[in-house]
C-alpha cells in the first residue's frame, strides 16, 4: 500500500472516528452541562497555554479572527473565560480559563475518557501502547506538516 492509498483509508476511518466519539461517550442527563466541541477545544488550549488573544488563536488555528470573536463571545458568556490584560504588557487583552470552565472541561474530558476506556477495556496493555504512540506519531506529523504545534 502507498501512501496515497493509505491517505484514503485514514481519512475515512478519521471521519468515522470524529462520529465515534459522540456515541461511546455517556450521554448527558437532562440539563447537564455539556461543552460544544469548539469550546472543549478552545478551554483545552488556554488550560495547556495559558491566557491567549484572539490573534493568538488566529496563529494557533489558522481560522479567521470572526471565528474566535463569536466562540469567545459564547464562552465569556457562558462564565468560562474572562478577560484579562496581558502578562507581558501588550495592548491586547487575552482570555484566560476561570473556575468554571476549568470544572466544565474537566467534566468533559472525564465523561470522554470514560467512554473511550470501555471502548478499549478489552485491549491487550501492549496494543494500547502502541496505539497511542502511533496516535501521537500522527498527531506530530500533521503539526510539523501544518506547522501548528499543539502545546503537550
Amino acid at each position: 500500500m502507498d501512501a496515497e492509498q493509505a491517505g484514503a483509508q485514514v481519512e475515512r476511518e478519521l471521519l468515522i472516528l470524529t462520529r465515534q466519539r459522540e456515541l461511546t461517550t455517556p450521554q448527558p442527563a437532562l440539563g447537564d452541562d455539556r461543552l460544544e466541541r469548539s469550546a472543549y477545544v478552545l478551554l483545552t488550549r488556554l488550560e495547556v497555554q495559558g491566557p491567549m488573544s484572539i490573534a493568538d488563536f488566529v496563529d494557533a488555528f489558522g481560522l479567521a479572527a470572526s471565528t474566535f470573536n463569536r466562540q469567545t463571545a459564547v464562552l465569556l458568556k457562558d462564565g468560562l473565560v474572562e478577560r484579562t490584560l496581558d502578562p507581558q504588557g501588550a495592548i491586547a487583552r487575552k482570555f484566560r480559563i476561570t473556575r468554571k470552565g476549568a470544572e466544565r472541561l474537566t467534566a468533559e474530558r472525564d465523561r470522554l475518557a470514560t467512554g473511550i476506556a470501555k471502548v478499549l477495556a478489552d485491549w491487550p496493555s501492549e496494543r494500547l501502547e502502541r496505539f497511542i504512540a502511533d496516535l501521537r506519531q500522527f498527531n506530530t506529523d500533521v503539526e510539523r506538516h501544518s506547522g501548528r504545534p499543539w502545546p503537550r
